[in-house]
């Protein structure tokens, strides 16, 4: 089978050509497996798709228009309202996503107790200091002053974890730079619990390029050069 080995991107699937080889074309979303209902997801069209198969089959069949270029995944989950974000909750939102990044190290940490494979060596050693601090907060809902005084107290311990993410979104490639793709990960399983998100990530692209550079991610995360 020469499609047995062959890569096509998202929204394509690979099709054997009358020559006997493979070629991608789109996927026909009509064709896509069906899903569950927490399967759903929200287009940015805000339109509700049955997977993520369905939307970039979609994408791909309006590859080269206006719609098409418009077109991606917004959130995990079918449409709902989201609230407009606010000046106070976008500058807050730092603070949350930085104890939330630490705590998510934490948790693999203690899982890589048992059985490893979830940090690399050299990650876990540098967990492990913040792990072994005494004055790290429970995870939870915390005040956002509590927060505030966490970070300025013990500033160290969150240098680490907003590098962490950055480099486990910068994949594709790797080059320093966080493209739209290389956030929908992170952004589209936070939106419906996290409404200010995607503000956040669009103030962080200081020169408005569509790409968030380290040191732009850096600087929206409160974390100095």
């Amino acid at each position: 089978d020469p499609c047995r080995n062959f890569h096509c991107k998202r929204g394509k699937v690979c099709h054997v050509d009358k020559q006997g080889k493979p070629i991608c074309i789109c996927q026909d979303p009509a064709a896509c497996p069906s899903t569950k209902d927490y399967e759903h997801v929200c287009g940015t069209d805000n339109k509700t798709y049955d997977g993520t198969c369905q939307l970039f089959g979609t994408k791909c069949q309006l590859d080269g228009t206006k719609m098409g270029r418009q077109l991606h995944l917004d959130y995990m989950g079918s449409c709902k309202y989201i609230p407009h974000c606010t000046d106070y909750e976008v500058d807050q939102f730092p603070l949350r996503m930085r104890d939330w990044l630490k705590n998510i190290l934490m948790q693999y940490y203690e899982r890589d107790l048992d059985t490893s494979g979830f940090l690399t060596e050299k990650q876990r050693s540098k967990v492990k200091k913040i792990y072994q601090n005494d004055k790290r907060l429970v995870a939870g809902d915390h005040a956002i002053s509590l927060l505030l005084h966490d970070f300025e107290k013990n500033y160290h311990m969150y240098v680490y974890p907003v590098h962490w993410q950055f480099h486990q979104l910068d994949q594709h490639p790797v080059d320093r730079l966080l493209t739209h793709s290389e956030l929908a990960p992170l952004r589209a399983s936070l939106v419906p619990m996290e409404h200010c998100i995607t503000r956040f990530f669009q103030e962080c692209d200081g020169d408005q390029d569509k790409l968030i550079a380290l040191k732009e991610w850096c600087r929206c995360f409160g974390i100095k050069e």
